[in-house]
């Protein structure tokens, strides 16, 4: 049966209550919904990222950093922040835990769930294997069309972008390594804080 936002379980608000790094482990097999003008896009969250705020220097809000960029990250969990890099690219993330506790999961890979979503996907993506789709946090924004408008959306309540139960993930079927590109973190480069299937 395909999934539908009648159909779909959303996650609910208590779901997103709890630190980055719990997080980053539960939104693996969850799915992430983009309702565009082109039609919903679906996929499956494979690869993740913890970011702890004012305790991680990896975090934009290390320190308990405030600026207008962060402020997202100040919201109740289940809200999305998206930001730019290198000026080109998006990154989608969700913000954890209570209002005021600034952590955030980065989503870093995603599947498509169903083969509309895949057609749309690679309409958007204009590459030619599964591989190079949406492995990569620019890559999967591009794929399903995410941009600063979909910045500090609560997607508890969203109709157009929200999160849903996926698969279940067993325990053992998760993996986690150091987060990628942040070089600049000192110790905290080497925090195993990346999580994928």
């Amino acid at each position: 049966m395909k999934q539908t936002e009648q159909t779909a379980v959303r996650l609910e608000r208590d779901f997103f209550l709890t630190d980055g790094i719990t997080l980053a482990k539960k939104l693996l097999g969850k799915i992430m919904v983009h309702e565009t003008a082109d039609g919903p896009i679906r996929a499956v969250i494979t690869e993740t990222e913890a970011y702890m705020g004012a305790i991680d220097k990896g975090s934009h809000a290390y320190g308990g950093r405030r600026t207008n960029r962060t402020e997202t990250m100040f919201h109740i969990g289940g809200t999305s922040y998206v930001y730019l890099i290198y000026g080109m690219y998006f990154c989608m993330n969700v913000v954890a835990n209570e209002a005021e506790i600034p952590q955030a999961v980065l989503i870093r890979k995603t599947e498509p769930a169903d083969e509309e979503s895949r057609q749309r996907m690679f309409a958007r993506r204009q590459v030619k294997n599964m591989k190079n789709l949406s492995d990569g946090p620019g890559k999967l924004c591009i794929a399903m069309d995410i941009t600063k408008e979909q910045n500090d959306v609560d997607m508890v309540t969203s109709r157009d972008f929200y999160l849903t139960e996926g698969r279940k993930v067993q325990k053992k079927e998760i993996r986690c390594g150091k987060r990628i590109n942040i070089d600049y973190a000192e110790e905290a480069a080497d925090f195993l804080w990346r999580f994928y299937l």
